[in-house]
């Protein structure tokens, strides 16, 4: 069953200025391994919007409470390329109220746009 969707979407230019405005900003936003790539180069801008707009449609998908932190939140691929989420603290407590037992999660960029979809499965 889904208990609920969201979709958001970044424009990476203006995404990319806020982290350069604001060096602390990756690091509030995002764990230490979203900012890597497996290779250990740091990911680039397109991807990490498109990991903030993950988080923002996870906000959706719950119904936006407030009090989630961005850190309890985090994009991980596998192998095969696909996106997941993993979720600890505020938002896994938030996803329990709900019954959410798992995740879908879509990441896109191009023409300037990161976007992302996210289903909470019950």
């Amino acid at each position: 069953m889904i208990i609920g969707v969201g979709i958001d979407v970044a424009e990476i230019e203006r995404f990319g200025a806020a982290l350069e405005r604001t060096p602390q900003l990756a690091e509030r936003l995002f764990v230490a391994a979203e900012l890597t790539l497996p290779s250990g180069e740091r990911r680039g801008t397109a991807s990490l919007a498109a990991r903030f707009a993950a988080k923002e449609a996870l906000a959706k998908a719950l119904g936006a409470p407030g009090g989630l932190l961005w850190s309890d939140a985090e994009i991980w691929v596998e192998e095969s390329g696909q996106p997941r989420l993993r979720v600890r603290g505020t938002v896994a407590a938030r996803a329990a109220e709900l019954g959410v037992r798992g995740w879908h999660v879509s990441l896109s960029h191009d023409a300037g746009v990161a976007s992302a979809v996210v289903i909470a499965e019950g």
